[in-house]
């Protein structure tokens, strides 16, 4: 299982250490693999989009407006997290949802 996130990121290593035989894709230094974003996307919507970061609040309006695709290409850290990808099988946040889903209670 792959988690997708930031290695100084709480909420990652949360996860990281809850989920056994799981490792972190740290998407500012590894990046995602191909397709994996427009996957996620396509499933979570603007939910993939963290418009509560600090990121977030350090673009202008103009650079918000871009589509969610390219700003999350430029700009990793906006991306919610993690994305935890079980194969094939994706999750978005580590609530209780998601943990209860992956046995991470």
């Amino acid at each position: 299982m792959k988690i997708y996130g930031l290695k100084n990121c709480d909420t990652c290593r949360k996860a990281l250490k809850k989920i056994e035989n799981s490792t972190l894709v740290d998407i500012r230094a590894d990046g995602m693999p191909e397709g994996l974003l427009e996957a996620a996307h396509a499933q979570f919507g603007a939910k993939l989009v963290n418009t509560r970061s600090t990121t977030w609040r350090g673009l202008s309006e103009q650079e918000r407006a871009s589509a969610p695709l390219a700003l999350l290409r430029e700009h990793p850290a906006l991306m919610k997290r993690p994305l935890i990808d079980r194969d094939g099988e994706l999750f978005l946040g580590w609530d209780q949802n998601t943990q209860a889903a992956l046995g991470g209670t």
